[in-house]
């Protein structure tokens, strides 16, 4: 009733996106990288990084380029461009440097942060914020 063909096809799909891919210490990787999977660096990689994925970056990984995705949890360091729709986790080890541009940060004590930040999620709620005691004036003086 059920092919073989077909429940392999759904097994190796689903594989391929909770999968994680490992750069291990000592490996060095020099262009883009681009997955839909998440990843771990323990390795250098020089170049642009693009996953939907969570990226962890571990006390020996470096990333010099462009790093794209969701979330990542830094220890190790980076320099560049570094744009995440999520949360960026800075732990005490962690050494970051170049643009930023996030919604969430969090940022352990001892971990060194020299960049220019942009927080999209935080710029709306504060201009809400500023219009309703302006609203409130105007309801106010009527």
């Amino acid at each position: 009733m059920f092919s073989p063909d077909k429940k392999k096809q759904k097994n190796s799909s689903m594989e391929a996106t909770t999968q994680q891919n490992i750069i291990a210490q000592g490996t060095k990787i020099v262009g883009d990288i681009a997955s839909q999977g998440p990843f771990r660096i323990d390795g250098t990689v020089e170049g642009n990084v693009k996953t939907s994925g969570k990226v962890v970056v571990g006390k020996s990984g470096y990333i010099k380029g462009t790093l794209q995705g969701e979330n990542a949890d830094f220890e190790g360091k980076f320099s560049g461009k570094l744009i995440l729709s999520g949360t960026l986790t800075l732990k005490s080890t962690a050494h970051i440097e170049g643009e930023v541009h996030i919604t969430k940060l969090a940022v352990e004590p001892g971990a060194t942060f020299n960049a220019t930040c942009s927080m999209k999620g935080t710029v709306k709620s504060l201009s809400n914020e500023a219009s309703r005691p302006q609203q409130a004036q105007s309801a106010q003086s009527k």
